[in-house]
């Protein structure tokens, strides 16, 4: 049995006078899957997401939801519901409300639509607080309502722009397990746009790593973490060094360096404790930055510090070629 539904992107482009946000973009996503969309800003991220919701319009190609073309539909009528950064609640309607506003403006019944927030706020656990307004809730709390009233109309795809930007640092921990949990139980597509490769890791079935308005790569996470096509997506994943060879770079992850008596003559420029590991970046005599993830215990039995030589190696079986 299918689960959730097929979005397709056919030849995306949005361009903004001159300037092309989005160039040429081809892309199925699986239905049901957790997607990120990953990049620095301004990278055409938020412009694809926005097309996919309907509230740019497509400069050319097409978006297509379970094969059906939904590029010049009002974004009520496609089938996706967005879920916006600064979470846009209603100050004067009480977070029931909020949530049944979109099945109100369908003309759907008082009784109705309650009982259909009612079922989203159990979801996301906030039915004690039905009857308060936004004013009256935390962050977090605000984020839930939001959720829940993207997700009343029963959308194919739910589309997530930085939805864990304004959370300190703790809850954003703590919402991403909760989104998760929520897409899984849902089994709709959700696709999430962050510039955060952590946040990114954390949720993702699939990564969408974008730059310069292109997709740069697209695969499993984990995938796209230990096997980097091209230098821009080492360096943007972070825990990868980009190591010049003679017939061009090549990438090996922090934690395969390690400081011994042998390898790669080198200066420590920084050292920075992280707990389990210590980061420890040091300078080649060619200029290369190379940054090696010691383990604790292994580091503070020989502690380094800024100015100090060091030999840096790594099994050459871990190097990763890149794509020029």
């Amino acid at each position: 049995m299918r689960t959730g539904y097929d979005l397709e992107l056919v030849h995306l482009t949005k361009r903004y006078g001159d300037t092309v946000a989005v160039r040429d973009l081809n892309h199925i996503f699986a239905p049901g899957s957790y997607v990120c969309l990953l990049g620095p800003s301004g990278c055409g991220k938020s412009s694809t997401l926005r097309m996919i919701a309907g509230h740019e319009a497509v400069s050319d190609g097409a978006i297509l939801l379970d094969g059906r073309d939904v590029s010049h539909l009002s974004p009520a009528e496609r089938g996706t519901a967005m879920m916006f950064q600064n979470y846009a609640l209603f100050p004067h309607l009480s977070v029931r409300d909020n949530v049944a506003f979109s099945l109100r403006m369908k003309g759907i019944d008082k009784p109705t639509r309650h009982a259909r927030a009612d079922e989203l706020l159990e979801l996301v656990d906030m039915t004690p607080l039905a009857d308060r307004l936004p004013a009256q809730l935390s962050g977090g709390q605000q984020q839930r309502v939001a959720l829940a009233r993207a997700l009343v109309t029963k959308p194919k795809v739910l589309l997530l722009d930085e939805p864990l930007s304004a959370l300190d640092p703790f809850l954003r921990i703590r919402m991403r397990s909760e989104l998760k949990t929520l897409q899984r139980e849902l089994g709709i597509t959700f696709i999430h746009v962050t510039h955060g490769q952590d946040e990114a890791l954390a949720l993702a079935d699939e990564i969408v790593v974008m730059n310069d308005a292109v997709i740069e790569q697209a695969g499993p996470a984990r995938e796209v973490w230990a096997a980097p096509s091209t230098e821009f997506v080492a360096r943007f994943i972070g825990g990868h060094n980009v190591i010049p060879l003679d017939q061009g770079k090549a990438t090996v992850r922090a934690d395969a360096v390690t400081l011994g008596e042998q390898g790669v003559a080198a200066t420590v420029t920084a050292v920075e404790y992280q707990g389990a590991l210590v980061a420890v970046t040091s300078r080649t005599e060619t200029g290369d930055e190379v940054l090696a993830l010691v383990p604790e215990a292994q580091f503070f039995n020989a502690p380094k510090s800024p100015g100090d030589a060091v030999k840096l190696a790594w099994d050459e079986r871990r190097l990763h070629r890149l794509r020029a």
